[in-house]
């Protein structure tokens, strides 16, 4: 599980944090560096801070966007310090790393944003959770390899742990869910009950509420064929409500 968990940074500013993410993966064990997009990851800096983590720097795998990042994981954890509307239900890295281990069998992800502005409201959305490091109220951001540090070391520990109780089935992947939220948005536009000016606005609420249930790829199939009969019901819907 350990090893399978992936490290992702959107889109890094500074070379010396992703080789100081690299150092801190592998003191603790883990071996799996996802970035997307951001600053060349073979900068000097980078090379100089990755000291003997070099390894993890050279076969980081690159992507475009954090979707496609997570799209094998069950689990994905978007990382955020602020608080709002859709950033709520905010667990701490202990919480995590328990969460991660009872799904051993499936791949997990820790998603982490820029130095500057974090993960966007929209890249958390894909996630599955969304978590957070307590810290003093007068100076809250922390470096963003020490982030990474603490989420691995608590995920390390886990280590110790002699039994971590497994589902019988393990969890939907993050790509499995998009296509069911996409699905479901496409029906919903549909039939006239999202507003066609601010969609998103439900959708969020939407994705909340499925990604607490933890379905399984079974459900989300079973999920999808009730969408895909609602959509073959409504096909004679003119989109006026009626009373």
């Amino acid at each position: 599980m350990l090893k399978e968990t992936a490290i992702v940074l959107v889109e890094p500013q500074s070379p010396g944090n992703i080789g100081m993410a690299c150092r801190a993966i592998k003191n603790m064990g883990l071996s799996c560096l996802r970035i997307v997009n951001g600053c060349d990851r073979f900068h000097p800096e980078s090379l100089k801070f990755a000291v003997s983590a070099k390894d993890i720097l050279e076969k980081a795998e690159l992507f475009p966007d954090v979707s496609s990042a997570i799209a094998d994981c069950a689990i994905a954890v978007g990382t955020t310090r602020r608080q709002g509307k859709y950033r709520r239900e905010l667990l701490t890295p202990p919480e995590v790393a328990e969460l991660i281990g009872m799904e051993s069998d499936s791949r997990g992800a820790i998603v982490f944003g820029r130095e500057d502005s974090g993960l966007t409201t929209d890249e958390l959305s894909v996630c599955s959770i969304h978590a957070t490091i307590p810290s003093a109220h007068e100076y809250g951001s922390l470096n963003l390899a020490q982030s990474v540090l603490l989420f691995c070391y608590e995920l390390s520990r886990l280590s110790t742990i002699s039994v971590i109780p497994v589902r019988e089935e393990p969890p939907a992947t993050s790509a499995e869910m998009e296509a069911f939220f996409n699905q479901f948005k496409t029906i919903l536009t549909r039939t006239g009950f999202l507003n066609g000016q601010n969609p998103e606005h439900i959708i969020r609420s939407i994705r909340r509420i499925f990604f607490r249930a933890g379905m399984d790829s079974r459900e989300v199939a079973i999920m999808r064929g009730v969408l895909t009969q609602f959509d073959w019901a409504a096909s004679g819907f003119d989109g006026r409500k009626r009373s």
